[in-house]
């Protein structure tokens, strides 16, 4: 097992890594501690850019998942003058991106797995020190171990607490979503509403003390909690249930060590405005495949700091990019305000510029 790679998570970016690493030569088994198919039960709903469909169609794993494509992406601020529209056709692209339920992602992944012959070890925990406790699977003879489960241990992470909450779930709409992705910007944070089938995918962002009590609203209150923070535009016919979690920022400041390597959550997690967080760990997922192509040893020293250096300009844009949406748009002090809408209608007026920030969000940081 010396020219192996040990993937521990068989979630979404383990299964990914594994068949990235199998397109390019490389052997790997998964270890899991949970049940194979446990992955399958994930109820979060995703949105992939155009380039992350692009690298799971290599990996074998995009044909046949339910996806509704994003054709439009319509920017503003509630309150305030200032809205852009992104549009695929300008790009020449099939979508701007796309959105599924993460169990389908799971279950086609899983499938691909399966095809490629790659070894799968489910109830199998390895210890993040690399010693083996009652139980645990020792990875000591792989060539790397891959973590690809878990968040960035405190230790290790650089942290910003935005102080929101996201509250995720399905409404339906009197309007036909058209394929329109809206991205709204409010005091309290972002509201993303993405086209999911024949209704939408709502992240509402609210202020971490407000969390309790908008998910304690019945669902009229809470249809028209949402109706008052998105506006007009569109009227919310019904809300399904509801889930919410904390938002902040963490990310690790080296992601390889010695025969080790992070990716995915144990890498990154990034706030959901913009929808970079997985699209990010595909993008890095891919290029640790290509680095080491065909290698005897795909632990080797040299290879890993290649990898992280090529990685580099991608991760600080992709974090940066969703930080400073974060902090720039979540607040309503009226002179910075001004300035939002001032560059949303730049952004609007001018093309090149919206091209770079359509072909950024799709591609990463190397698109042009």
């Amino acid at each position: 097992m010396a020219d192996k790679v040990a993937i521990v998570g068989g979630g979404p970016a383990g299964m990914a890594l594994a068949l990235a690493l199998h397109h390019h030569g490389i052997a790997a088994e998964i270890f899991d501690a949970r049940e194979r198919g446990a992955a399958r039960k994930d109820k979060r709903i995703l949105a992939l850019s155009y380039g992350a469909r692009q690298i799971l169609e290599r990996l074998g794993a995009w044909h046949g998942i339910p996806a509704t494509a994003i054709a439009t992406i319509h920017v503003s601020q509630r309150g305030r003058l200032g809205r852009t529209h992104i549009r695929a056709e300008d790009e020449g692209v099939p979508a701007l991106g796309y959105v599924l339920a993460a169990s389908d992602l799971a279950a086609s992944l899983d499938a691909a797995i399966t095809a490629a012959g790659i070894a799968y070890r489910e109830n199998e925990k390895v210890m993040r020190s690399g010693i083996p406790g009652d139980g645990a699977a020792d990875t000591a003879n792989f060539a790397l171990t891959a973590w690809a489960e878990g968040a960035v241990a405190e230790s290790e992470a650089t942290v910003r607490d935005y102080g929101q909450h996201a509250v995720l779930c399905t409404v339906a709409t009197r309007e036909p979503h058209r394929h329109v992705a809206w991205e709204r910007f409010t005091p309290d944070g972002p509201l993303a509403l993405l086209p999911f089938g024949n209704e939408y995918a709502v992240v509402f962002t609210c202020a971490a003390d407000g969390a309790p009590q908008l998910a304690a609203l019945d669902d009229d209150a809470f249809r028209a909690r949402l109706q008052a923070q998105f506006g007009t535009r569109l009227t919310f016919t019904a809300v399904g249930p509801r889930v919410g979690y904390a938002l902040g920022l963490r990310y690790r400041r080296d992601i390889v060590g010695e025969r080790q390597v992070w990716v995915g959550n144990a890498a990154q997690t990034l706030h959901p405005v913009a929808g970079q967080g997985f699209n990010l760990a595909l993008r890095d997922i891919w290029e640790l495949g290509r680095t080491l192509a065909d290698s005897p040893d795909p632990g080797d020293a040299a290879l890993l700091a290649r990898y992280a250096a090529a990685r580099r300009l991608d991760r600080r844009g992709a974090i940066g990019f969703t930080d400073t949406l974060v902090r720039t748009f979540s607040n309503d002090f009226a002179p910075l305000a001004h300035v939002r809408g001032a560059g949303l209608l730049a952004l609007d007026l001018l093309p090149p510029a919206r091209s770079f920030v359509a072909r950024r969000m799709m591609f990463g940081a190397r698109s042009w």
